[in-house]
């Protein structure tokens, strides 16, 4: 497996890995580092993909700098190398919301955690992360985004996966190949809360929308957001 770099916006870099072998036509997944002054991975990555995206990591910024290390939910994807990373970054914390930490993330890593209490802000220096509280959106009850406000960057974890191979980046619709996923594999649960969450992020107007399982988009964020949010409404009626 081969990890690489793209920097999707000022400072803030898409550490992308094809797994050509997940499913009939392959699968992306992508961690993000955020370079500031205390810099933020999003996304730990799967415990066999550690060495790769480690080395990635280092070829943007040295291990022990990393301050800050957080994902939306618990799964393999997502959370799988957690205490890998936390060896490897003496000087990181872990965060996630209230939830997430009373959940697993307190029992689960090797180092306290940091609680963060929804639309809380991480000053990283000249970037400022918001942690946004999002149950069962992408799924799973302690779900939670992140949104970069001074580059307008949501990190959108699985929210719009799309499979195969992609570009770093795109400006071309990423709402129908989100719908036809989770047509295939319906991944996130039509409730209540779908179509508000995503209506709320889109009131976030980003600018750009960091995939895990896709490539990086740039464009209107909001439209893209609301598009989806009709889809889901749509289900459920």
């Amino acid at each position: 497996m081969k990890t690489t770099v793209t920097e999707i916006a000022d400072r803030i870099y898409r550490l992308s890995t094809f797994v050509p072998a997940v499913g009939p036509t392959g699968f992306t997944f992508n961690q993000f580092l955020i370079d500031d002054e205390q810099p933020l991975l999003f996304h730990y990555g799967h415990r066999a993909m550690f060495p790769p995206i480690s080395e990635a990591v280092k070829s943007v910024i040295p291990l022990e700098k990393l301050r800050w290390t957080t994902c939306s939910h618990v799964e393999g994807d997502e959370s799988g190398a957690l205490n890998q990373w936390l060896a490897a970054a003496p000087n990181a914390t872990p965060a996630h919301g209230q939830i997430g930490c009373n959940i697993w993330l307190t029992d689960m890593a090797d180092r306290a955690p940091r609680a963060l209490k929804n639309d809380e802000t991480l000053d990283l220096g000249a970037k400022k992360v918001r942690w946004l509280d999002t149950p069962h959106v992408p799924h799973n009850w302690d779900a939670g985004l992140i949104y970069e406000e001074t580059t307008g960057t949501l990190f959108s974890s699985d929210i719009f996966t799309q499979a195969g191979a992609c570009p770093a980046t795109t400006t071309s619709d990423i709402v129908a190949p989100a719908i036809a996923m989770e047509k295939a594999v319906p991944f996130m649960p039509v409730t209540p809360l779908a179509a508000p969450t995503l209506r709320r992020l889109a009131a976030l107007k980003p600018r750009t929308i960091a995939l895990m399982h896709g490539p990086t988009f740039t464009g209107d964020g909001e439209a893209a957001l609301d598009a989806l949010a009709d889809y889901y409404e749509a289900r459920r009626n």
